[in-house]
């Protein structure tokens, strides 16, 4: 099977009925989150490589007609309408690391409306989950203030793929290095690993442990020290150093308890045998929350390793996010349902400074001083150009979040800027929703007329 049987049924189930009614018309639907989750003052774009891999190429083959027949439980005949259908569609999109608000479209994909259906579902998946993560990463590296982060989160994500995802976003948004393999050698990421409690339970004691970590790795290493007390294995750690003669970039890792405290007593014995050099690392259950306390409170860790809470985004773990129907046959459609009011028309997002951010029709002018943020990216289901590395898109994120105000910027209680739509689509909105209204008012729900 091909990629396309990486969709919801409902998704098959809409697209042959399209085609069985020959609603075949050119279709865009937005891709936006409606509210930003607690404890967020900006969103991150990302995942939108991932998309556009899926995209280039996509194809429905008939082993897939024949997975939809058989999983729907109908004759493959009654689904191989679907056989051939290719993305040929445009899509246009927020670059990866751009700064990114509620109800501003992450991307918007116009095509056939069959085919900008099928692939709803792995668009969403991605889009959703990578900017999730994404922003909680950068959460993390402003809480560091500077001080490196790397991520650890491999073991504890929902997957490879998404470990894979989280060590790539990590570097999107400034991590120094991760612990995995495989995504290192892949993305061409640095990679850093230090050493388990079993290593040195596994051995007769901490000195032995250390003596033979450093002698398989020569050069500067980083030694766990507390498997058993933590002050005590710093002792051994830096006889060990010392004796080797490789404390210069060599460090200690504290990875539970009182990680404030610790940190000050591990660097005051670190100091007093003369190796002001060796970092200190923190590890255990870190997140933005917990590294900006250590940092506000003063302790003296260079290096900050986060896994499980950000490769999860466990206090944000998804996004309200939707793939909306906003134009059909050159009409603007939208939703009415309470709390879900969708803005019909393709569109576009103009930035000024501050940010001040307006959400516009898509041929609508650039106000001065503003910069479009949906950019073309697809154009008869082929990018408009190479896959773009993470270079681009950390620069990017870096120039966003230094413009955004620091309320957007805090990791408590931030305060979220807001888009503000433009007269023209708030006017198209009004225009389609008393359309809508009057068909209801007249038709009723049953057919008859409404009062």
């Amino acid at each position: 099977m091909s990629n396309a049987t990486l969709t919801d049924l409902y998704e098959v189930n809409m697209a042959l009925s399209y085609l069985r009614e020959g609603m075949n018309g050119e279709a865009t639907f937005s891709c936006f989150v409606r509210h930003l989750p607690p404890d967020r003052g900006f969103l991150v774009a990302a995942g939108l490589e991932s998309v556009l891999d899926f995209l280039d190429g996509y194809r429905v083959t008939r082993e897939d007609v024949e997975a939809f027949a058989a999983v729907s439980g109908r004759p493959v005949q009654e689904t191989a309408s679907l056989e051939g259908l290719t993305f040929r569609g445009e899509v246009r999109a927020v670059p990866e690391g751009r700064v990114v608000l509620a109800g501003e479209p992450l991307l918007e994909v116009t095509a056939r409306l069959p085919e900008a259906q099928l692939v709803e579902t792995f668009v969403l998946n991605q889009l959703s989950h990578q900017t999730a993560v994404a922003s909680k990463a950068a959460r993390c590296v402003l809480a560091a203030g500077g001080r490196p982060v790397v991520d650890f989160s491999m073991r504890r994500t929902h997957g490879i793929e998404a470990a894979h995802q989280a060590a790539r976003l990590g570097c999107l948004a400034g991590f120094s290095a991760t612990s995995n393999v495989a995504a290192a050698a892949r993305e061409g990421l640095r990679s850093t690993g230090t050493m388990a409690h079993s290593y040195v339970e596994a051995h007769e004691d901490e000195e032995a442990a250390f003596r033979a970590f450093a002698l398989t790795h020569p050069g500067p290493v980083t030694l766990l020290v507390d498997t058993y007390d933590t002050l005590a294995g710093a002792a051994t750690a830096a006889e060990v150093l010392l004796d080797l003669e490789i404390e210069e970039g060599s460090a200690v890792r504290l990875d539970s308890g009182d990680l404030g405290r610790l940190a000050h007593q591990v660097r005051r014995l670190l100091d007093s045998r003369g190796l002001p050099g060796v970092r200190i690392v923190a590890s255990g259950g870190l997140d933005e929350f917990a590294i900006e306390d250590l940092v506000r409170s003063g302790a003296p860790i260079d290096v900050f390793a986060v896994g499980t809470k950000v490769g999860v985004s466990a206090d944000a773990p998804y996004l309200d996010s939707a793939y909306k129907l906003v134009e059909y046959d050159g009409h603007g459609v939208m939703k009415l349902s309470s709390a879900k009011v969708t803005a019909p028309g393709r569109k576009q997002v103009y930035r000024g400074p501050g940010p001040s951010d307006v959400i516009a029709l898509a041929d609508e002018p650039a106000p001065a001083g503003t910069e479009p943020l949906l950019l073309p990216v697809m154009r008869d289901g082929r990018r408009t150009g190479p896959g773009e590395g993470l270079a681009e898109g950390r620069r990017r994120l870096e120039r966003d979040l230094a413009a955004l105000p620091e309320a957007a910027r805090s990791i408590r209680l931030p305060q979220a800027p807001r888009a503000a739509f433009s007269p023209a689509s708030a006017a198209l909105t009004h225009h389609v929703q008393d359309r809508l209204e009057h068909r209801a008012g007249t038709h009723g729900p049953n057919g008859t007329a409404g009062g």
